[in-house]
C-alpha cells in the first residue's frame, strides 16, 4: 500500500520565502519514497511524502516550524493512494 502525508503550513506575511527555505532543509529520519514541495500565494508551502506503508503505520512527519514564521498550527493529511 502507499500512503501519502500531507504537511501545510502559512507563513507570516512576507516569510514564505523563509518558511519554503526551512521546509526544504528539514530532512526525515527515513527517506520516503518521493517527496515534493509547493508553494502558493498567501505565503503558503505544501509538502507531500510518499511511503510504501500500511495507512495507520507510524510515520515520519515534518515538525511545527517555529511559531514566528507561521500564522496559525500546520495542516496535516494522510491518504491511501487508490489508482486511477
Amino acid at each position: 500500500m502507499t500512503v501519502a502525508l500531507m504537511w501545510e503550513a502559512r507563513a507570516v506575511e512576507g516569510r514564505g520565502d523563509e518558511l519554503l527555505a526551512w521546509a526544504r532543509a528539514r530532512a526525515l529520519p527515513v527517506p520516503p519514497v518521493r517527496r515534493e514541495t509547493f508553494r502558493a500565494p498567501g505565503d503558503r508551502v505544501l509538502v507531500i511524502t510518499w511511503w510504501d506503508a500500511d495507512y495507520a503505520a507510524d510515520l515520519p512527519e515534518l515538525p511545527e516550524p517555529e511559531a514566528e514564521l507561521v500564522t496559525r498550527a500546520v495542516h496535516r493529511w494522510r491518504f491511501e493512494v487508490v489508482g486511477e
